[in-house]
């Protein structure tokens, strides 16, 4: 053993070892807060994409003027005056 090495001497933990291990309240409720925020921009970038790939799908079918009839339904130049 006198071979001119040290002995190896057991690894030193850097700081308390039983507060590393867990995170605080306080920082499992911004990790929680932060995944909350990444899946509501995750379907943010669905939604937009699609909306992009067909713009007409998501518009209604229905005006504001289809319950209207005769001279009410665009009309207005002519019912103005």
């Amino acid at each position: 053993m006198d071979g001119g090495q040290p002995a190896p001497s057991p690894p030193v933990p850097f700081g308390n070892t039983l507060s590393d291990a867990s995170m605080s309240l306080e920082q499992k409720t911004t990790f929680a807060f932060v995944i909350l925020l990444f899946i509501f921009l995750g379907v943010l970038i669905v939604r937009c994409f699609r909306i992009l790939l067909d713009p007409y799908r998501s518009m209604p079918t229905s005006t504001w003027a289809d319950g209207l009839e005769g001279l009410e339904k665009g009309q207005f130049d002519h019912a103005l005056a």
